[in-house]
């Protein structure tokens, strides 16, 4: 009976302050620039999308477009605004009480303080929700007009914003008790949450402040929801806020109502202040947080198969992390970037909570040019003297060269930034950073190294001798950067793969060899080598034979082994803007269907460049499955006459024999072999995948050749590497609307409906006026 004469009080304080809200004019003029600010963005990022339907372009995840994407998104800014509004609010909840005496009669009343508290806040979620009216309009019109439209992504994001809304105004509320000047809460209001919003980067440095500032920190909380991510934590932050404010809100009252000393009021406040740290504290451990992805495409999720590499890990991982100060990247991996490096492998937290992660920091000469060209006269641990200084930190946490190398040697991996994954029995591997502009491994070339752990990774076993390409190379015609180098991306060996070399006539093809690489015979392969490719290929091998102009002879007897012809000339097409012999090949549409990697560069419009190809002939070919990847297009031709790749004249010459035609450069063969699919890469071109067309643009072409190596391999290793990390296609491509409704949904959301929020407030607050 007395629970329910405490929720009626409640509820009979909240009438009160809502009627008190809405008969202000204040809270009416912010929900009319509210709308106003939401219906100017909706309308234009909506009628953007509606005109470029029009103009028959084909829409794309449309959903994420209007509401989180970071170019046109909406919903972003709305977070980064809500701090203007709800002090505006809050100001006068008690401090209008405090102004007026009517305080006095509720502490007189028996009333208990917290159904004051309460109802207080329960008018504010009201007026939150009123607020989130505004944006569920427009989410409401969005889903009755998109097709397919992410419902569920946007309830969660409207759920991040509402969350945040109540955390301030339950900062707001307790301000509001603390002061009877209206304009001194607000102020405090935006004081309180600056210093949340900031507190993150406030003793970064330092292991335990760094845990407990990182957590108070209010900034990013709702970024997640935005995206679509329900994250336990973040929730149970907003909670443990809300209630911390409305605890202190409640025991503020209560020492107006009696008389407390100094310490007792110090201590009551900090038993609050510290469970909240503690409650916040057990919801963050990694193995009490839960996910709910909203998004259609689980974009916010590991990919299946990096999901089913982390079930298949056994035991707990250890990922420690070497940072040298005197490498291009250690600031990544200092101690105030602590928690945004953990961020980087929080989704796989998610799946394997037992994850620990560790740094270690040491100076070593790295070959770093930048401190060359900076400290020429400085040794290497002056640098590391210098560097500290610079960011503020303690040298004496960085070990020295002799001690880093009696923990473990780093040479193979040039003391870079490097992270060793590390399972309970001791075995490791090796998880770096790249040479490009994102220099961080992405989801894929993570799962590739954790995929060690728990399968034999395939090997690519690369012919010498006879003139083949070196996977040892640096050059330009080398294959060192797509198949071991340690810095690039796309390179085999970051992609799961090992790789070494063989020698045909020395070494026998067994059967740990998973692909065999022949390529750019300058010589033909001896009868022994050639019988070596044979048995390989006899008993199931898989193989990638790359040819090249000049070389057909010598590819020719590797072709006999499966019908294919490598043709005599090189392949030729009008280019007025290059070389003639440098073709952009394209992706055939039985290629595209079987490849997922294909089609995305088809739909994407990009080809690969084939500089100095040959045209492969398998009319021939008996007993695979064979059907082209590559082709060059119908304004192709094999030149017979001119020799000069430089200087020489190409014009189709049909006299010659030379035929404008449609031809192949690279092909996929296939047949059964026992249980075993066997499976050939064909191609009329070496140099393709080498490092100089890695770092080449060519003028007129658009080309992406590190896709045909990941759609390639993926294919012979039969779907197993490189880890296939792209999600389900979005469903959201379609607005049900014409053209004709644009100059409408900017009249409704831009105009109509904030003057109707006008008209509704005036009437509302004449009338009571008028009473």
């Amino acid at each position: 009976m007395r629970l329910n004469k405490n929720i009626r009080q409640t509820l009979r304080i909240a009438k009160i302050e809502l009627s008190s809200m809405f008969y202000s004019p204040v809270a009416w003029l912010i929900l009319v620039i509210f709308a106003l600010l939401i219906g100017y963005d909706y309308a234009n990022v909506f009628d953007g999308q509606l005109h470029s339907q029009s103009l028959g372009n084909n829409l794309w995840n449309v959903s994420s477009a209007i509401y989180n994407s970071w170019m046109t998104g909406i919903l972003k800014p709305i977070l980064r605004n809500l701090y203007l509004y709800i002090p505006l609010i809050t100001m006068g909840l008690m401090s209008r009480e405090y102004q007026s005496g009517s305080v006095k009669l509720l502490y007189s009343s028996p009333i208990k303080n917290s159904s004051i508290i309460l109802g207080k806040y329960l008018a504010m979620m009201c007026y939150g929700a009123a607020l989130m009216s505004i944006i569920g309009l427009n989410v409401l019109f969005s889903w009755l007009t998109v097709d397919n439209f992410q419902i569920s992504m946007l309830l969660v994001a409207m759920l991040g914003i509402y969350l945040l809304i109540l955390a301030y105004s339950a900062i707001g509320l307790f301000m509001s008790t603390l002061t009877a000047y209206q304009v001194v809460a607000a102020i405090g209001t935006l004081a309180v949450l600056a210093v949340l919003n900031f507190i993150g980067d406030v003793g970064q440095g330092i292991d335990f402040v760094r845990d407990i500032t990182f957590w108070l920190s209010i900034y990013g909380r709702s970024t997640s929801f935005i995206d679509g991510l329900l994250p336990s934590a973040d929730v149970m932050y907003f909670l443990i806020v809300i209630g911390l404010f409305l605890a202190l809100s409640i025991f503020k009252l209560n020492t107006e109502k009696k008389i407390m000393s100094m310490r007792t009021k110090v201590l009551k406040y900090s038993m609050i202040v510290v469970s909240a740290l503690l409650l916040g504290y057990l919801t963050s451990l990694p193995q009490m947080k839960l996910y709910y992805d909203g998004t259609y495409t689980k974009t916010n999720t590991l990919a299946p198969e990096s999901q089913k590499v982390i079930q298949n890990l056994k035991g707990p991982l250890t990922i420690t992390t070497y940072v040298n100060i005197l490498a291009p990247d250690y600031f990544s991996g200092l101690p105030f970037n602590r928690n945004y490096d953990l961020a980087r492998f929080e989704r796989y937290m998610r799946f394997k909570p037992e994850i620990k992660m560790k740094y270690v920091y040491y100076y070593h000469n790295a070959n770093n040019a930048e401190l060359d060209a900076r400290y020429p006269d400085l040794n290497d641990e002056e640098r590391a003297r210098a560097l500290c200084d610079i960011s503020h930190l303690n040298f004496k946490m960085f070990k020295s060269p002799e001690e880093i190398d009696k923990i473990i040697d780093l040479s193979g991996e040039g003391y870079q930034f490097v992270r060793i994954v590390e399972q309970e029995n001791g075995r490791k591997e090796v998880l770096r950073l790249f040479s490009d502009n994102e220099r961080h491994p992405r989801e894929g070339e993570i799962t590739a190294t954790l995929k060690r752990f728990v399968a034999k990774a395939p090997m690519v076993a690369f012919s010498t001798g006879y003139g083949s390409r070196s996977i040892n190379n640096y050059g330009g015609r080398g294959y060192y950067l797509f198949a071991r180098d340690l810095w690039f991306r796309h390179s085999l060996l970051n992609q799961g793969f090992d790789t070494r070399e063989i020698n045909l006539d020395e070494e026998k093809l067994t059967d740990d060899i998973s692909v065999l690489v022949i390529s750019d015979l300058k010589e033909a392969l001896s009868e022994k080598a050639l019988a070596n490719v044979k048995d390989f290929v006899d008993r199931g091998g898989n193989m990638v034979i790359l040819g090249e102009y000049e070389r057909s002879e010598n590819m020719n007897s590797l072709g006999a082994l499966f019908g294919v012809h490598f043709s005599d000339g090189v392949l030729a097409h009008p280019n007025k803007l290059g070389a003639p012999v440098v073709l952009c090949a394209s992706y055939t549409d039985e290629a595209v269907e079987k490849h997922s990697a294909f089609n995305r560069m088809q739909a994407w419009g990009y080809g690969v460049s084939v500089p100095t190809a040959v045209a492969l002939d398998y009319s021939q070919v008996k007993d695979f499955e064979v059907y082209p990847v590559l082709v060059t297009g119908d304004s192709a031709w094999i030149e017979h006459e001119t020799k000069d790749m430089v200087d020489g004249e190409f014009v189709c010459n049909p006299a010659a024999g030379e035929k404008e035609g449609n031809y192949a450069v690279l092909i996929n063969l296939s047949r059964k072999i026992g249980d075993k699919e066997q499976r050939i890469i064909i191609s009329g071109d070496s140099d393709f995948i080498t490092n100089e067309e890695f770092g080449l643009t060519r003028p007129g072409m658009e080309v992406n050749n590190f896709e045909v190596i990941t759609g390639s391999f993926r294919w012979l290793s039969y779907d197993a590497y490189p880890i296939y990390t792209d999600r389900i296609g979005a469903i959201d491509n379609g607005i049900n609307l014409s053209e004709g409704w644009r100059v409408w949904i900017k009249l409704f959301f831009m105009i109509l409906f904030p003057a109707f929020l006008v008209g509704t407030g005036v009437t509302i607050i004449y009338r009571r006026q008028r009473k």
